[in-house]
């Protein structure tokens, strides 16, 4: 299967996840508004989601997957069995552990995630509530995490990347008949959601074992101490405990970062990590059908090329990653930034949501805007580090990055907060600016070693991509500023209709220009 087919059926697939996933927001928005109480769901959220990156698909798939793909390549299927039932042992006992301290110390979590809840009557205790709830959720994911990356290195592509919408229908069934099940219970409706999360982890793992017992890969999990001693001293195991430990201080740096930034939301006005969160799901549209999607798809294989000592293939991969980045990212970007309103308008005005919250959320996916390509490039360039089992350089540019963006942040959360009342939005355009910062040093490193050759032709690419989203930048700014986008809520089929013509006008635009400039679009589709 080509790298490109491949990350095709990943990024369709996600993109059904990300559609789920914005209805899902959607219904939430629209029941729920940008309260405290929203406030406190997604705090409570992104506690489990903190520490299932740790476990999931941040450190472990970072660590996991590479010396998955090296022991498939160099010592056969038979070994590499026994290597993903001893690290399958080892992650379950880390994740049972883990859930039982978080469901005790839940009201620590949130206050050092959030501490101005306490500011908000009612939101600081439900958020603990709600935290409770949901920490379990880790473990299944932590397990989906493991499935997800056997499958991905057996070239199956599929399940990993729908398992996801199972999440968002399980929230959308939550929000949409728990919500009102809870009110007549007499219980705060928007606990349903924590309900919904939940069920969401379990119906993800049930799914990715079925997946794996049809390939014969299903983990044996040991269950008695003898079995974890076992599987700890596995030299497999071992490894990857080894490159976890800098994956492990990679994926905290980043997230101590959104903890430093959830905090200080926190304390500004009321709905500004609402606002944020609402902002964060419409940029991981592109982020995910462009960076996941390839990331997803070239981790194992880079890993295979890097096992097998072809230095080519690694090399050639990593440029046709680079040049979709540029060639898909860019013009994201460019409508991130200057079609923001309406994309904001039309997707979230409805309900409990209003104009003040349209143009809030809008400040803040301008500020993802800038930053886009870097997000997107570090997920093409981060696996080129992971694949050579090399989990230092990230972290080392990740803690620089990191003090740079809390940086930024002294100066423009303020900043903003004077001029435009939007102090959330420097939030996201620090980490913006930071993410263009990390993704020119890990290129830096990889050109640096001989690892990446750029192919030729690069220049001539980037100034034909450039001009192409030039034209794009003035027709969005037209259609900006030609409709009253949030005047039109009364008339939600029309505005519906005039989104849908924008853009598909606007890709039309954007293509038929890159023919037009003399990029070959068949060259990248065929690798």
């Amino acid at each position: 299967m080509s790298l490109f087919k491949s990350a095709s059926i990943v990024s369709l697939l996600t993109l059904v996840s990300r559609i789920t996933g914005l209805v899902r927001e959607l219904l939430i928005a629209s029941t729920f508004g940008a309260s405290a109480l929203t406030d406190a769901f997604n705090v409570a959220f992104r506690i489990p989601n903190l520490f299932r990156r740790f476990f999931a698909e941040g450190a472990f798939s970072q660590a996991f997957v590479p010396v998955l793909a090296a022991s498939k390549a160099q010592q056969g299927e038979g070994a590499t069995k026994v290597l993903i039932d001893r690290a399958a042992t080892v992650l379950a006992w880390a994740v049972l552990a883990t859930s039982i301290l978080g469901v005790a110390a839940a009201p620590a979590l949130v206050w050092a995630m959030a501490s101005g809840l306490q500011e908000k009557p009612g939101s600081f205790e439900a958020a603990v509530v709600m935290t409770r709830w949901m920490f379990p959720y880790i473990a299944f994911m932590s397990l989906v995490a493991l499935g997800a990356g056997i499958l991905n290195t057996w070239k199956k592509f599929a399940i990993p990347a729908a398992t996801p919408v199972l999440l968002n229908v399980a929230m959308i069934a939550a929000a949409g008949l728990g919500a009102p099940w809870f009110k007549q219970l007499g219980l705060e409706p928007i606990y349903a959601l924590a309900g919904g999360v939940l069920l969401g982890g379990v119906l993800q793992l049930g799914v990715q074992i079925l997946a794996l017992r049809k390939l014969h890969l299903a983990p044996r999990v040991g269950l008695r101490w003898r079995a974890l001693r076992a599987a700890w001293a596995d030299p497999g195991t071992k490894n990857i405990l080894k490159l976890m430990g800098p994956a492990l201080l990679g994926v905290s740096v980043a997230h101590i970062s959104m903890l430093i930034n959830t905090q200080i939301a926190s304390h500004l006005a009321s709905g500004s990590v609402s606002w944020i969160t609402y902002a964060d799901r419409l940029m991981e549209f592109p982020t995910a059908l462009l960076g996941v999607a390839m990331g997803v798809v070239l981790m194992p294989q880079l890993a295979g090329a890097r096992a097998a000592g072809d230095g080519a293939k690694y090399s050639a991969m990593l440029d046709w990653g680079l040049r979709l980045v540029v060639l898909l990212a860019l013009p994201c970007a460019v409508a991130l930034i200057a079609f923001a309103k309406p994309l904001v308008a039309v997707l979230y005005h409805y309900g409990a949501i209003k104009e003040l919250d349209v143009r809030q959320i809008t400040y803040a996916l301008m500020g993802w805007g800038v930053g886009l390509i870097g997000i997107v490039a570090i997920k093409v360039l981060a696996p080129g580090y992971y694949a050579s089992q090399d989990t230092k350089t990230p972290v080392r540019v990740a803690m620089a990055v990191l003090v740079i963006t809390q940086l930024l942040n002294i100066v423009l959360v303020p900043l903003l907060d004077n001029t435009l009342h939007a102090g959330h939005a420097a939030l996201t355009l620090s980490i913006g600016i930071g993410a263009l910062i990390n993704a020119a040093w890990l290129l830096g490193g990889l050109l640096r070693r001989g690892s990446y050759r750029p192919e030729p032709g690069w220049g001539v690419f980037t100034l034909r991509v450039i001009a192409a989203s030039a034209l794009l930048l003035g027709f969005l700014l037209w259609a900006n500023s030609a409709f009253d986008w949030t005047q039109l809520r009364a008339e939600k089929f029309k505005r519906i209709g005039l989104l849908a013509a924008v853009l598909l006008a606007s890709a039309s635009l954007y293509f038929a220009a890159l023919w037009a400039a003399g990029v070959k679009l068949r060259q990248l589709v065929r690798r």
